[in-house]
């Protein structure tokens, strides 16, 4: 692995551990470019963007954290494996009260890095397992039935 593609990788770690392992968004100038772009449709654009999506996922959330189990960098970018774990305790979310329903499910993160900042964000998560686990698919199977 070359110093750049490692380099690239403990700006993600890093950011992987005070972001979704701390919940804190205090050092995301640290890790995210001003100009970061956002490919997933349902997160907003931007730091400010991340900041509003996640707010919401941590307080529905508030045990939200990755396991991460695998990271691979090859020069701007690094893809990172993990699993989300947590339970929905708090607040609404996606039109369903908290239930306390444990989710696990997996993703896969790609984060394109620039000048030791995230630039880019890509990913693909096992939404189906997600909406089961939270109740979403089932209430809303409950409701095609009626």
């Amino acid at each position: 692995m070359t110093d750049i593609s490692q380099q690239n990788k403990e700006v993600v770690t890093r950011f992987y551990n005070d972001v979704f392992l701390n919940h804190d968004m205090s050092k995301l100038d640290t890790y995210m470019r001003d100009d970061y772009i956002q490919h997933n449709e349902d997160c907003p654009q931007g730091k400010a963007g991340f900041i509003e999506f996640f707010d919401v996922i941590f307080k529905a959330i508030p045990d939200f954290k990755y396991k991460l189990l695998k990271m691979v960098a090859e020069g701007d970018i690094v893809m990172a494996f993990s699993t989300t774990l947590g339970t929905h305790t708090g607040s609404e979310w996606l039109g369903t009260a908290a239930t306390g329903n444990k989710l696990e499910y997996n993703v896969v993160d790609i984060f394109r890095v620039r000048d030791g900042k995230i630039a880019e964000h890509w990913d693909v998560a096992d939404t189906f397992t997600f909406f089961r686990q939270l109740g979403v698919i089932r209430n809303r199977l409950a409701e095609l039935e009626k």
